[in-house]
């Protein structure tokens, strides 16, 4: 079973920036597709950012944080990370780190979630 833990979550003023970072419990951060949700209005969550498995590692993010946050993935650490800059107050909410589950191509596997306040 793999085990996803994210952590860097706080409390930032408008325009700060945060570091969100998800640890995997093994080695299927370079095998899979990572990806960081988070609840959005009118929808159960809201895929923010995306990067996909293998060596190219191919990134896809939502209209509203594209050119403010960056997903990336350090293999080696079994690690990724969502940096997020110029933060605004919609960008309040819990996030979450997810990953692709290979046998069913579905978002099998889920953290916690982390806390993220930003205030105006």
């Amino acid at each position: 079973q793999v085990q996803l833990v994210e952590s860097g979550g706080g409390l930032v003023q408008a325009g700060g920036s945060l570091r969100l970072s998800c640890a995997a419990s093994r080695s299927i951060v370079s095998a899979n597709a990572m990806g960081w949700y988070r609840p959005a209005p009118g929808k159960q969550r809201e895929l923010v950012a995306v990067i996909g498995s293998g060596g190219g590692g191919s990134t896809n993010y939502a209209d509203s944080v594209k050119g403010r946050f960056t997903i990336s993935r350090d293999n080696a650490k079994n690690t990724v990370y969502l940096q997020m800059n110029s933060l605004k107050p919609e960008d309040t909410a819990v996030y979450y780190c997810a990953a692709v589950r290979i046998r069913d191509s579905t978002w099998g596997y889920w953290g916690q979630g982390t806390q993220v306040t930003v205030s105006s």
